[in-house]
């Protein structure tokens, strides 16, 4: 993650709490060893694997609709898997470079190409529509509720027909000095689309017109400095049952009621990632490496592992008994879900893991910078 003037800029934390975690000759900084587990107690499997091509600076999470799996690269390819299988349904040239995504709700599949440009297809692979964004777009596309939502670096938020791209609305929001270079992420659930925002907030907007709904505070700026003042919500917010769920960079972790945006609780955090929630707890991989478990309903802390210090952590997922989170090396690392030991470890390839881990069906999806797509069960 790299810090820039007026534009988001990064994806790989390779610095801010002052160190280079690849080059640093500082001891502390280096990443964790990874110790042997000699008796693991759940051993996940490999269902199938997919290459798609490199990510490059950007960062694709897959999209999972029903039992289909959208996946994309850098270099224009844009994707429809079989959840199960791994088998591939079509493949598409997009004819651009890409920059983000994607985006589905099952009718639309989205991505960001290069200067902007929005790509919208329908799930057989055709070509909807194309539309310009005001700027680089780096969050992935949104599709619901009949719009298309996109927020570009200048942090314009644009709502497209989903069916036409045609334009309806945009709103302008205002840009602290410095930011991340990271994908702030969006989540729509109607009638509403929640954006996370650079500063350290959490934007409601009515998806009909784009009016707000609701803005919070997840993470406030402090500090005497514009660098230690940085705290954009990093990730994508999380929505589960009434709760809406982020964290911040150099900030907190956060819940608040997801229809008024009345706050529920937060703690203090650092991430550059987002969360992941389940029924009984909110789960952060912070900036220095460790995984934290919060209780869903009062933020209090069951848990901390930090045993993978600089190691890169992606975005946890809670699955089954587990928490899974990727790291800089292409490993997979499985931590208890109720006291967050390890019980697993498996390895991609070499490659770091920045996209978001996503959950079809049985099998947990997670997608490598180098473009090797592996979907894992656990027997």
């Amino acid at each position: 993650m790299r810090i820039t003037e007026k534009v988001v800029a990064a994806s790989v934390f390779a610095m801010l709490a002052g160190c280079s975690l690849f080059g640093s000759k500082d001891a502390k900084n280096q990443p964790a060893a990874l110790v042997e587990l000699k008796n693991p107690t759940l051993s996940p499997k490999t269902v199938w694997k997919y290459s798609v091509g490199k990510a490059g600076n950007a960062v694709f999470t897959p999209a999972v609709v029903g039992d289909s799996v959208y996946v994309a690269d850098a270099g224009g390819a844009l994707v429809r898997l079989n959840a199960a299988t791994g088998k591939e349904i079509w493949r598409v040239k997009t004819g651009t470079d890409l920059t983000a995504g994607v985006g589905s709700d099952g009718e639309v599949v989205v991505v960001g190409g290069v200067k902007g440009q929005i790509l919208a297809y329908d799930i057989n692979g055709k070509q909807l529509w194309k539309a310009q964004a005001t700027s680089e777009v780096l969050s992935s596309p949104e599709a619901g509720g009949g719009l298309v939502v996109v927020r570009s670096v200048d942090n314009v938020i644009t709502g497209f027909d989903a069916k036409t791209g045609d334009k309806k609305w945009n709103v302008t929001r205002t840009t602290p000095a410095l930011t991340l270079r990271n994908a702030p992420g969006m989540v729509i659930a109607a009638p509403n689309a929640y954006i996370a925002q650079p500063g350290g907030k959490l934007l409601a907007l009515a998806l009909a017109a784009g009016q707000q709904r609701f803005e919070v505070v997840v993470g406030e700026p402090r500090g005497a400095t514009e660098l230690e003042r940085v705290t954009d919500i990093a990730g994508t917010p999380v929505i589960y049952e009434k709760d809406i769920c982020a964290v911040s960079y150099q900030g907190r972790v956060a819940c608040f009621d997801v229809a008024t945006g009345a706050p529920k609780w937060s703690k203090a955090a650092s991430s550059d990632k987002g969360v992941a929630v389940d029924q009984r707890f909110v789960f952060v991989s912070d900036d220095k490496g460790s995984v934290s478990a919060f209780s869903r309903e009062n933020g209090a802390n069951a848990w901390k592992n930090d045993k993978l210090t600089f190691r890169v952590l992606s975005t946890p997922v809670s699955y089954g008994r587990a928490v899974a989170v990727g790291d800089y090396q292409g490993y997979i690392h499985f931590l208890s879900r109720e006291d967050g030991a390890f019980i697993g470890r498996v390895a991609t390839d070499g490659s770091p893991i920045q996209a978001d881990p996503v959950i079809a069906g049985t099998n947990l999806i997670f997608q490598t910078q180098s473009g090797t797509v592996t979907a894992l069960a656990v027997e």
